[in-house]
């Protein structure tokens, strides 16, 4: 009974997926009137259509945000990685205090600081341009991605820290060469989680891109939507789908390590 209860429930929750990819396959004007599964004839007309329906074609917005996504990925692997290590390993005044504060971001939501945060970069000139998308990620702004590794990093050995300092070591030395080769599973993790959130981000590319040419594939979607009514659907759809298939494909090839690499974390003390 309990595997029919749960069957059934995956249905329901995959149902939606399921009718937006076979949405895509129809005419405009059978999405909304025809709600199986399987259309009556495939046609990939919104695919070819999609994907240059807008002034500047799918592939741009593709590379834009695999590339914003590339640089937040290698930002919080560089910084939260270095960031961690300081916290687990290091010793400086008010560690605990700093630490502290750096967990109590967590609790606070991105809009509270996205007014000063478009103000800061306003002034600076850097709106309509990926700076300010990229660049807080090579600061260790994401404290989540620190407290994984620090969790991470104190569950291995000191012992591996002090035999390096008897070999001459220095901090730099013992993070690069004992610290980072130990901890794939945990940066494994962080570089998988940095890669969706970044990649699927809507409202940061909004506040900061104006130029079609530099829209991320999210931004590009909404542009499918007139506000008049008059919507392509089909199209919307069908690139829709096709913006899942990197995330999708991501958690399929990666899942192990997202599993690992948080169980991993959440048992160190």
């Amino acid at each position: 009974m309990k595997h029919i209860v749960l069957i059934l429930s995956s249905i329901g929750m995959l149902y939606p997926l399921l009718w937006l990819v076979s949405s895509s396959f129809k005419p405009d004007t059978a999405i909304f009137s025809d709600f199986s599964l399987i259309p009556e004839a495939f046609s990939f007309a919104n695919y070819v259509n999609g994907w240059t329906a807008l002034r500047t074609s799918f592939t741009t917005f593709f590379t834009n945000s695999f590339f914003i996504a590339a640089l937040a990925v290698i930002g919080n692997l560089m910084a939260c990685s270095l960031t961690a290590f300081a916290f687990a390993r290091l010793e400086f005044p008010l560690k605990k205090l700093w630490f502290t504060l750096m967990l109590a971001t967590l609790m606070i939501p991105y809009h509270v600081t996205l007014i000063p945060q478009y103000i800061l970069f306003l002034n600076i000139g850097w709106v309509n341009t990926i700076l300010p998308l990229v660049l807080p990620k090579f600061l260790a702004t994401d404290a989540f991605f620190v407290f994984l590794m620090v969790q991470f990093f104190r569950g291995i050995p000191r012992e591996l820290d002090e035999a390096a300092r008897m070999d001459g070591c220095g901090p730099w030395r013992i993070y690069w060469r004992i610290m980072l080769p130990l901890s794939v599973p945990v940066m494994a993790t962080a570089a998988i989680f940095s890669f969706m959130w970044t990649y699927d981000d809507f409202l940061g590319p909004l506040i900061y891109l104006n130029d079609i040419n530099q829209y991320t594939v999210p931004l590009a979607l909404r542009t499918f939507v007139d506000s008049t009514g008059v919507s392509a659907w089909g199209q919307l759809f069908a690139m829709s789908t096709l913006s899942l298939l990197p995330v999708f494909f991501f958690f399929l090839f990666f899942q192990r390590l997202i599993i690992r690499g948080v169980a991993t974390s959440a048992m160190k003390r």
